[in-house]
């Protein structure tokens, strides 16, 4: 079957941060299998760590990356375009999140959250994504040509966490709320978004966020299974492969008049 053009990502150069990670991954193979060059960034990648994680690394290019290293970012970026020519499909995708297993000090009550690790947080979600779109677009714009920038948001960026979730910790003797540094620094990629989706619109430079809902992992407790999915309206969470086409959507033709939205792939999370 000829794939249909509209959706067509072959050839394109993609950059994919935090593309070791678990919805990474699935978009780095999803880019992949049609075709496109993919740059796999983390802070410590190799090809060796590509073959091990993908099996197949064809068309898959290691990049270390520390994306809160703003000259680092764009020195990096430069080189990949003088080498065959710009990236042209950014997926910041690299963030940092708390999980409802992680220990107290970083998961007490908001009066007591640690400002050093609200600051780690905002710099690695917020700033980073920021330092490499501001990248990404200034070497687009040196090599006069058109892309799609993908912000990964959350939909604890758009609406507060439900913390009645994780109310069975504390009767578990281990309490947990779902901390502040997480959600104020996803909320705050949605105006980055729209500000450079103005910004740049004349130049062909479209900026867009892909808002996901919570990802089933094996290593979740059930209760928290439980509890999550039966606040969602499709009844269970989502498979980390779920955002594929909504990515591969953003990121080719079948967009090219879209930006500055929030695509939302929820399964009705936001809906209530």
């Amino acid at each position: 079957m000829t794939p249909d053009p509209l959706f067509d990502v072959a050839g394109r150069r993609v950059l994919v941060t935090g593309g070791l990670g678990q919805i990474g991954t699935e978009f780095v193979r999803a880019f992949q299998s049609r075709g496109a060059t993919v740059y796999v960034a983390s802070r410590s990648v190799t090809a060796e760590a590509l073959e091990r994680h993908f099996g197949d690394a064809g068309n898959l290019v290691a990049l270390p990356l520390d994306i809160t290293d703003a000259e680092g970012v764009r020195a990096t970026l430069r080189a990949v375009a003088d080498d065959g020519g710009p990236i042209t499909v950014v997926v910041n995708n690299a963030g940092l999140d708390t999980q409802p297993s992680a220990p107290p000090e970083v998961s007490g009550p908001f009066e007591d959250f640690p400002v050093e690790i609200f600051r780690e947080v905002v710099e690695v979600n917020l700033t980073g994504t920021f330092i490499v779109t501001q990248a990404a677009g200034a070497v687009m714009r040196e090599h006069g040509v058109e892309g799609s920038i993908v912000n990964v948001g959350s939909i604890y960026g758009m609406v507060s966490p439900v913390q009645d979730i994780y109310a069975y910790r504390a009767e578990q003797g281990q309490p947990f709320t779902k901390p502040v540094a997480y959600s104020a620094a996803k909320s705050g990629i949605y105006n980055l978004t729209r500000y450079c989706a103005t910004y740049w619109g004349r130049h062909g430079i479209r900026v867009n966020t892909l808002t996901p809902s919570g990802v089933r992992r094996d290593t979740q407790d059930a209760t928290f299974q439980a509890n999550y999915t039966a606040r969602m309206p499709m009844g269970r969470m989502a498979e980390a492969d779920e955002f594929n086409g909504a990515v591969l959507f953003l990121a080719s033709d079948a967009s090219r008049y879209m930006t500055g939205a929030n695509l939302v792939v929820d399964g009705g999370w936001t809906a209530w």
